[in-house]
């Protein structure tokens, strides 16, 4: 319970401050708070399943979800790998600041792997 809690508090905080930055905005920091916005509507998915899940009075994480996390989790290591690789050959050919690449990078992890857990999660996992 303590959980879902702390993931409802974090996804506002960071909705609130996401929130002040983009009114500055212009199209790039638009996007990146798009893209944030994204996230938060996914932790607090996961939150809002957990909290679903407690007042049926099952547990937070079964067999099931711990293993479809453990599956997106190593797949989108393995995708994030090639995300930067691919981040290190265009950053030859950018004039953008090394913080904004690293940024990039990052928030490009997020998303894979929120790709990754709704493939595995929609399409289910093979037997291996």
């Amino acid at each position: 319970m303590k959980k879902a809690i702390i993931i409802f508090m974090v996804s506002t905080l960071v909705l609130a401050g996401m929130a002040a930055w983009a009114l500055k905005g212009n199209t790039g920091e638009i996007v990146m708070a798009g893209v944030v916005f994204i996230l938060v509507a996914f932790a607090a998915a996961l939150g809002a399943s957990r909290l679903r899940s407690r007042r049926r009075g099952e547990p937070a994480e079964d067999e099931l979800s711990k293993r479809v996390m453990a599956r997106a989790s190593s797949l989108a290591y393995y995708v994030s790998i090639y995300l930067w690789l691919f981040i290190m050959y265009i950053s030859d050919k950018t004039t953008l600041p090394a913080h904004s690449i690293v940024g990039t990078g990052i928030a490009g992890m997020a998303v894979v792997f929120l790709l990754c857990w709704l493939g595995v999660k929609f399409f289910g996992m093979k037997n291996v």
